[in-house]
């Protein structure tokens, strides 16, 4: 996978399984840091294309897995309140 390739399918929103799949490498394939950024950032852009691409069940899944991570998030960081209105549209 080359550096830029999960912006580059990102950045193409008509091409939202394409950047699922990108983001999905990433977050399958986390390094040594334990709390990493962009581990999250990526499980966040994963459950965004996946909706995008009409696989709610999945982007369900991943969001309720994000939130595990940020379960101790203050609640006035945007992205997290970004994230879990977002999600409360899936319901």
């Amino acid at each position: 996978m080359r550096p830029d390739s999960a912006v580059v399918a990102r950045a193409e929103p008509r091409q939202p399984a394409a950047a699922a799949a990108e983001f999905e490498r990433i977050v399958d394939h986390r390094g040594i840091v334990l709390v990493d950024p962009i581990h999250a950032m990526a499980r966040l852009q994963l459950a965004r294309a996946l909706v995008l691409s009409g696989d709610i069940a999945k982007a369900k899944r991943v969001y309720d897995d994000l939130f595990g991570l940020w379960k101790d998030a203050d609640a006035g960081i945007p992205i997290v309140n970004e994230a879990r209105a977002e999600y409360a549209k899936l319901q």
